[in-house]
């Protein structure tokens, strides 16, 4: 899998982490949705990667963790993107969105 952070996506991160010592996290997001097929990407903050799932993947920019699990949900190669006008971060990949108003939670 390769993720492309955008530079307008990457400030963002950087504005809205709340420590220094944290890792970004793609989080196929399931709570609330019944079923693991029914999750959609979230980006979250962690203290640590999860060491039974999470794989740290090279971006672009910054390192990212994404579970191992998850990884057939997503695309071959994706973007993480911040669209000023909706306020919000975006996934995409060349295909689809896969997440056009994704959430950052610091965890």
């Amino acid at each position: 899998m390769e993720i492309t952070i955008t530079s307008a996506a990457a400030e963002k991160i950087r504005a809205l982490q709340n420590r220094e010592d944290g890792f970004l996290k793609l989080k196929w997001d399931t709570e609330g949705n019944g079923c693991v097929l029914n999750g959609i990407p979230t980006l979250w903050y962690v203290d640590a990667p999860d060491e039974d799932h999470d794989v740290l993947l090279e971006t672009n920019d910054m390192p990212i963790l994404v579970e191992k699990p998850k990884l057939v949900f997503y695309d071959e190669k994706v973007k993480i993107d911040y669209s000023t006008d909706a306020g919000m971060f975006q996934l995409k990949s060349p295909n689809q969105i896969l997440n056009g108003r994704m959430a950052f939670r610091n965890k």
